[in-house]
């Protein structure tokens, strides 16, 4: 696909600049249409051309298997969260033991990937929520910050899907997420600015007042490292 010299210049300015197209990963009607094999097999052969374009060896012995493993990554691994039947499932309970505080989940490892440029977005996410009479497992809010992460992303969608998901779960609107996180779209290329971070935060319910917020930020700074 030839792409114009406006175009090209347009594709990459939106790229810099950061910009989501929607608050819903953009999908295709027919995006699980192939089985992963098949994704595997058809993904191994486009890699196979671009390293191929690029001018690399591939009969190398340490370059020959690359497009298979990066295929296999790319479904199996990095971009695993696209598929739905992947999702973790949200295991809730009721709130036997009355706990009425706030509950923050904090320092979760985020390994996504940027949607512009597919290259890495690492960092930390801290999830809390207000329980009006039903909790979750600890785990699985880790589960669920791992599986908006394993697809092409933008931090901003991202951290609003694992409010909504959670939000969904718990029947409660009163749930938070802040993420920070390193973009090597920007830290490896580009401006290549290696110390800076990109901070989101998407706050529902009570934690849209200024007090609930203040204590769930206060929370993320304690030092509770063992």
């Amino acid at each position: 696909m030839k792409i114009d010299k406006a175009l090209e210049e347009q594709y990459e300015e939106l790229g810099d600049e950061h910009i989501g197209s929607s608050a819903d990963t953009p999908l295709r009607a027919d995006a699980f249409d192939m089985s992963d094999d098949e994704k595997i097999e058809d993904i191994e052969t486009h890699i196979y051309r671009v390293m191929e374009t690029l001018g690399l060896n591939l009969t190398d012995d340490s370059l020959r298997g690359t497009p298979r493993r990066v295929a296999k990554m790319f479904v199996k691994e990095i971009f695993a969260g696209l598929h739905p039947e992947r999702k973790p499932k949200a295991s809730t309970f009721q709130n036997k033991y009355k706990y009425g505080e706030m509950l923050v989940e904090k320092n979760i490892t985020v390994y996504s990937t940027c949607e512009h440029h597919l290259l890495p977005i690492v960092g930390r996410a801290h999830v809390a929520y207000i329980s009006n009479g039903t909790v979750i497992g600890l785990s699985k809010m880790n589960r669920i910050v791992d599986y908006y992460a394993k697809r092409p992303q933008v931090q901003e969608r991202m951290t609003m899907q694992i409010v909504q998901e959670l939000q969904q779960a718990l029947g409660t609107k009163d749930v938070a997420c802040v993420v920070d996180a390193k973009h090597l779209c920007v830290n490896s290329r580009g401006i290549r600015d290696i110390e800076s971070s990109t901070v989101t935060a998407e706050f529902g319910g009570k934690f849209k007042d200024a007090a609930v917020r203040r204590e769930f930020l206060d929370y993320i700074n304690l030092d509770t490292e063992f």
